[in-house]
């Protein structure tokens, strides 16, 4: 079903004025970040646009299902991090280039142009942007198949009223891809405080 047939006319008046990704990303910063503890909601993105608050997961829910509206579809890709928690990123593909959108209070893990020649080239993009609040890169796999919300379109993804805990579940299985050898990881040098203290603005973490 297109995502418009499942929409109120309220939640269409949203999604219309999302016209590129750029005003995709812009509407996710102007989100409130979701305080709940972790793990407490997995919003829908009816519930996001109802509550205007998301984190992470539910951010590229939302990116996901306004990118379909614009005629890509939902496509969402996993970074994995070690003592740190995963980060979504809703992506699309444009002339030949993988961009991306998501919600986050580290600076860095927003949103990508569209220029990247594949997922990896994509995920590697965050690398010295994925830290810790301790300092450390934590980035260590991703998700190389972008996963396709329209497998999950039977259960309403869009307009539900429960949370979809399905969706970052499916997410956790899917096949990922180390980034380090244990060499590199060995080997990576501390944090510099500047590029900290830039992605730590509103410090509220992915």
């Amino acid at each position: 079903m297109h995502a418009a047939a499942q929409l109120s006319k309220a939640e269409l008046h949203v999604f219309r004025k999302l016209t590129t990704p750029a005003k995709i990303q812009k509407f996710l910063d102007d989100l409130g970040y979701n305080l709940e503890p972790n793990g407490a909601t997995c919003y829908s993105p009816r519930m996001v646009l109802r509550e205007r608050v998301a984190h992470c997961m539910e951010g590229a829910l939302v990116g996901a299902a306004a990118l379909r509206f614009l005629g890509f579809p939902a496509l969402l890709v996993d970074l994995e991090g070690i003592r740190d928690s995963d980060h979504v990123l809703a992506v699309y593909k444009l002339n030949g280039g993988w961009g991306a959108v998501a919600k986050s209070d580290y600076s860095g893990l927003r949103s990508r142009e569209p220029v990247y020649r594949t997922i990896r080239e994509l995920a590697m993009s965050y690398f010295e942007h994925y830290f810790n609040p301790k300092g450390e890169k934590t980035l260590r796999a991703y998700s190389p198949r972008p996963v396709d919300l329209k497998r999950f379109d039977n259960r309403h993804w869009i307009i539900a009223e429960e949370n979809v805990w399905y969706i970052p579940e499916h997410l956790c299985e899917v096949p990922h891809k180390d980034v380090l050898t244990p060499k590199m990881e060995r080997a990576l040098s501390p944090m510099d405080h500047r590029l900290y203290k830039a992605g730590r603005l509103g410090g509220l973490g992915p």
